[in-house]
């Protein structure tokens, strides 16, 4: 199971007391969240449309100043999980201390993982992975450097997921090159993790390859009923407040909002396609499957940093 750090029972077990006499540094969640407002009983109990879909990453692109393509996933753990889809199995080279899930999910994958701790040596990976910032050491580099890295890799993959906190350094203003991965995290600064929500953002043909992916892993992801006009913001700090609140309101607690195929197979009988159009006609649902599902795809197909306590004795 990966680790996100925030576990605190291990350390009331050994040290006691409770959750709330701690100040939890193992995540990097801001403890001041965004305001959480009531949401309509129907968020609980549908799925998606791709109309609604497609709102949230049209909000995300107003949010993060981009108009490059991109795909809401479940947190930024699932983005990072996506990673080995981007090209075959080569050389993965991650700068390093790091969160320690990009070398678990690489290596895991079959990539030949090394870990280093200077930004040039980076250089001649197949796929390359900063996190800038970085956790846990706050190093962090400016655009320019990262881009001037970027034709002596494969792909690089850049994790922001600590950037909103730090005007100027994201890349997203320049997404949608060629070979340029940029991952980005909800949570972390809303202090909002439970939505596990999170963006790739990337060219047009790397991110239509991961959702592919996406759907075939069935991953879940929060998905957004949001309107288009939580997007008719204006530029600047203003049309980042405003996108980010549109969508606060919008997604907390959608965490168990599944993203899967929204069409199913593309075979079925004939008469089944009928039994669909009547359904469909009278107000129902359905999506067709070329075969009955097995047993099996029935069934299911940190940081650094240690906790600390407020009164100084941890």
């Amino acid at each position: 199971m990966p680790e996100h750090g925030g576990d605190l029972d291990q350390a009331l077990r050994r040290y006691g007391g409770c959750a709330q006499d701690w100040i939890d540094l193992s995540t990097g969640i801001n403890r001041q969240p965004y305001p959480v407002v009531d949401l309509p009983f129907g968020c609980w109990t549908g799925l998606p449309s791709r109309s609604e879909i497609e709102a949230l990453h049209d909000a995300a692109r107003q949010a993060y100043g981009t108009e490059a393509p991109v795909l809401a996933t479940a947190g930024a753990q699932a983005a990072i999980g996506l990673l080995p889809y981007l090209s075959p199995r080569g050389r993965a080279r991650i700068l390093a201390p790091t969160y320690n899930e990009y070398a678990a999910v690489l290596s895991g994958a079959g990539f030949d993982v090394v870990e280093t701790d200077e930004l040039e040596t980076l250089a001649g990976a197949d796929l390359a992975v900063v996190a800038n910032p970085n956790n846990p050491d706050g190093r962090h580099y400016e655009a320019e450097h990262l881009l001037a890295l970027l034709p002596r890799v494969g792909r690089l993959v850049v994790d922001e997921s600590f950037a909103d906190a730090t005007c100027g350094l994201s890349l997203m203003p320049r997404a949608g090159q060629a070979r340029l991965v940029i991952l980005r995290s909800f949570g972390k600064f809303y202090g909002l993790a439970g939505l596990r929500l999170g963006f790739i953002a990337g060219s047009n043909a790397d991110i239509a390859g991961l959702r592919r992916w996406r759907v075939r892993g069935r991953s879940l992801a929060p998905q957004s009923r949001s309107e288009s006009a939580l997007c008719s913001i204006t530029s600047g700090q203003r049309r980042r407040r405003l996108a980010w609140r549109g969508i606060a309101y919008v997604l907390i607690g959608w965490r168990h909002r599944m993203a899967g195929s929204l069409s199913g197979a593309p075979r079925c009988s004939a008469s089944m396609r009928r039994a669909i159009r009547r359904w469909r006609r009278s107000g129902l649902g359905a999506r067709a499957y070329g075969r009955a599902p097995s047993r099996k795809s029935r069934d299911g197909c940190g940081s650094a940093f240690p906790a600390m306590r407020t009164n100084g004795s941890g």
